[in-house]
């Protein structure tokens, strides 16, 4: 915490008033969510959870983050063409992971039938934390790269404002000055909008993906409203409409419900339980089509933890960024230690430390979404479970990372106002375009800052454990 807010956190009474604002403001600058009791209508809605002060995180660190952004669009890009290279690092997880082994299936489908789509669009997001050493510095460590549906670029947009008004109120102006713009979804949708040009149909539509349940819809929107307001249609619609209304046509077009789509933005996909066999179906029929998905199946398992993991070893990102000894070492000062649970001597010999130690790790399966995460006791009963099965292979382990808490108050709805001692985790969006062989635009486009109690260990906004943020640069 930036020492200035000290003060704040101590006066009970500047902390109530402070607080009434903040909600307010939110509800005026739509940081707005659905409600979980009526979660499909936009009739009832609430504020998005958000911090009430902004987060001290290292200026240094945040240039950092930022810097690399482009380096890592680079390299999922380059791994999303890498056949052979996404073969080998997947091979034991798909013998014991039936979700990233279905994933597989349609990208060896796809790929042997011949690919239809020329334009490709990356929209990813790469988490970090800040790790404090033993002599107190920070140092940026990359928990993951979310290559699907990364969220909060609209939301997140309305959150610096807030925080400024919230500043004034406090008596905090000229740090209220200080705070960053920040829009990702503007950036988002100048991806999108640069796909569907290259896709060359002025008639052709955006589709959102989209889930059955809609609370976070109008983070969505932000990104949607963008593409209205440059006069590109946008439709959302769910795997059910695809399997029902889907079509390819003999240069394998897609239409869905009679209109082209340029473009396939996901805003679902990513977790096994809502594939049934339509909807496997439905996948299927998205992957072999012209239109642009964003992602296609190959970047989706270019954001697989086995695949991070497996960067992490001596020598890959040069064999995958040849010619690029800059951007390799941009990106490797960011990882954090990574280690495989293959079957065979190291793997057995990372099991054993970690069971032994399981304070100093984190065991993560192939899942996006927030809260897969293991620690602790719990890590160390699973790991003993699977440490002589083909399973533990479905899971990477990574060194524990290790923040310096700060108080601050977490606003949520129906919650008393308390302080808590918290840890952030910062998100840079990053947007590439490709056509053919050529990139034609690379751009980091934002940033989102996350914060929790310490008392949580895994768990995004969407998961009811973290509220948003926003970084205030010490």
């Amino acid at each position: 915490m930036a020492a200035g807010w000290q003060d704040v956190v101590r006066d009970a009474a500047a902390v109530r008033d402070a607080a009434a604002v903040a909600v307010d403001a939110a509800l005026l600058a739509g940081g707005l969510m659905r409600t979980g009791e009526q979660a499909h209508a936009s009739d009832v809605v609430n504020y998005a959870p958000f911090t009430l002060l902004p987060s001290a995180v290292p200026r240094a660190l945040f240039e950092q983050a930022y810097a690399v952004q482009q380096d890592f669009n680079l390299l999922v890009d380059a791994v999303s063409q890498n056949k052979e290279f996404l073969e080998q690092t997947l091979a034991s997880t798909i013998k014991v992971d039936d979700f990233t082994a279905r994933l597989f299936r349609i990208y060896m489908q796809v790929l042997e039938e011949g690919l239809a789509q020329t334009v490709f669009l990356g929209i990813n997001r790469s988490d970090y934390m800040f790790d404090c050493g033993q002599d107190g510095t920070a140092a940026l460590r990359q928990i993951e790269i979310n290559t699907i549906a990364a969220s909060f670029a609209g939301l997140t947009s309305r959150t610096a404002d807030v925080h400024r008004l919230v500043l004034k109120v406090l008596g905090k102006t000229e740090e209220a000055s200080q705070l960053l713009p920040n829009n990702p979804a503007k950036g988002l949708a100048l991806g999108i909008a640069k796909a569907w040009e290259l896709y060359g149909s002025q008639r052709a539509v955006v589709m959102f993906l989209v889930e059955d349940v809609q609370r976070n819809i109008f983070d969505q929107r932000c990104v949607e409203n963008e593409l209205w307001n440059r006069n590109i249609r946008v439709v959302r619609k769910r795997f059910r409409d695809v399997f029902e209304q889907g079509s390819l046509d003999a240069s394998r077009r897609l239409y869905v419900d009679g209109q082209e789509v340029a473009v396939v933005y996901y805003r679902e996909g990513y977790v096994p339980q809502v594939y049934n066999q339509q909807n496997w179906e439905a996948r299927l029929l998205l992957e072999r089509s012209r239109a642009v998905k964003c992602p296609d199946i190959a970047t989706q398992l270019a954001g697989t933890k086995k695949v991070q993991q497996e960067l992490s070893r001596p020598g890959t990102l040069e064999k995958l960024l040849p010619g690029h000894p800059e951007a390799v070492a941009r990106i490797r000062a960011t990882f954090a230690g990574l280690y495989s649970l293959d079957q065979g001597e190291e793997g057995d010999r990372i099991a054993a430390t970690a069971i032994a130690d399981p304070d100093c790790f984190v065991l993560k399966p192939q899942r996006e979404g927030g809260g897969n995460n293991l620690y602790g006791e719990e890590l160390r009963e699973v790991l003993k479970k699977i440490k002589d099965s083909p399973e533990r292979t479905s899971y990477i382990l990574m060194d524990k990372i290790k923040p310096q808490p700060a108080p601050n108050y977490l606003l949520r709805t129906h919650t008393p106002l308390q302080v808590s001692e918290c840890i952030s985790e910062l998100g840079i969006f990053g947007v590439y375009v490709r056509q053919g062989r050529e990139l034609v635009l690379n751009q980091a486009v934002g940033h989102l800052l996350r914060t929790k109690a310490i008392e949580h260990a895994d768990g995004g906004v969407a998961a009811g454990v973290a509220v948003l943020d926003t970084p205030y640069l010490v």
